[in-house]
């Protein structure tokens, strides 16, 4: 079986599209009366809600959303336009899998577009700017982001006749599909009709080398599938607001002082702000950068420490992926805005 993936000439907006036509059994009795997407990471916020944010952050200002079980239910939160984006709807009458559902998409959005297709329940913190720049230089039309695989147990460690070490649910030297596709052209899905196209399309196209992928080691990633990892993404979500350059959340907070974690994405930055009072020190966990004051940079990397006073205006830039930790004096919201970069 030969399969063909036709390309176009005008491929130069990229559109989203999202898987959301799922029962969520495993996620019952919640998924009774929302579909799977519009479950509630934290309060008023869903993981299409974090999709669509995401999406908007990256440039991609229209999604296709593929519907099927309570779809009216999602029709009504997100209406045609959603905060930036435009919102359409493609509704599978009979769910028979993730490649009919994409065929639809496809035939919705036209021919010679490229897209960026996700499952309706992965949370990920994946830069899909850089995912969309590198399938565009690619010569592979489709590409598929990849994550390291955790091990779901404990593992043990042996030496001899004996056990020497217990691990914690370690990363393991895998990775797995981690549910979101760059797609290059229009695929033709040969004699495919139905089932998922994890195990019809795309293992076709890989025995025949036109399957790349894409992958950002130490992001964070979930598929929410269950009720357990429902309650690990609650957890997540407790102390922590997604910002369009990636996310902030709160470790310690006290009377005393405040502790911080920021995630910047490469090649983002945060706003150029500064802040009355809050007097912080910023501990560099991975990743390196710069911060930008109004007449000079300080470049960072990993292990690096950078004080900043009250009232000296500032921008943290990413030009890797970044993790840092922020101790300041406890004003939550000391933040003055001079310049923002990204639409709030």
């Amino acid at each position: 079986m030969i399969v063909k993936i036709i390309l176009g000439d005008d491929m130069s907006k990229t559109v989203g599209m999202i898987l959301c036509g799922g029962f969520g059994k495993r996620l019952r009795p919640i998924t009774e009366k929302i579909p799977k997407p519009l479950v509630e990471m934290k309060d008023g916020y869903t993981i299409l809600d974090k999709q669509l944010f995401d999406f908007k952050n990256a440039g991609i200002d229209e999604v296709y959303l593929l519907t099927g079980f309570l779809s009216e239910k999602i029709k009504e939160r997100y209406g045609e336009e959603y905060k930036g984006v435009k919102v359409n709807y493609v509704i599978e009458d009979e769910p028979l899998g993730t490649l009919n559902a994409i065929r639809l998409g496809m035939e919705a959005i036209g021919p010679n577009k490229q897209c960026i297709i996700r499952n309706g329940d992965v949370v990920a913190d994946i830069s899909l700017k850089k995912m969309v720049e590198l399938g565009e230089s690619s010569d592979y039309q489709v590409s598929i982001f990849v994550t390291q695989m955790q091990s779901p147990y404990g593992i043990v460690e042996m030496s001899g006749d004996r056990l020497v070490a217990f691990r914690e649910k370690p990363m393991l030297d895998y990775y797995i599909n981690a549910g979101i596709y760059f797609v290059k052209g229009n695929l033709d899905f040969a004699e495919f009709d139905i089932g998922d196209i994890e195990k019809t399309l795309f293992p076709a196209l890989a025995k025949e080398n036109k399957l790349s992928y894409y992958k950002e080691d130490g992001l964070f990633w979930m598929a929410i599938d269950t009720s357990k990892e429902l309650e690990t993404i609650r957890k997540e979500y407790a102390n922590r607001e997604d910002k369009p350059w990636g996310y902030e959340k709160i470790l310690i907070s006290t009377d005393k002082y405040l502790t911080k974690e920021l995630f910047i994405r490469e090649d983002y930055q945060t706003s150029f702000h500064y802040h009355e009072k809050k007097d912080e020190t910023m501990f560099i966990v991975s990743g390196s950068g710069y911060i930008e004051f109004e007449d000079y940079k300080n470049y960072f990397s990993k292990n690096d420490t950078i004080r900043i006073e009250p009232g000296v205006p500032h921008a943290i830039v990413a030009m890797e992926n970044t993790i840092l930790h922020e101790v300041s004096t406890p004003h939550l919201d000391d933040t003055i805005r001079i310049k923002d970069f990204y639409t709030r």
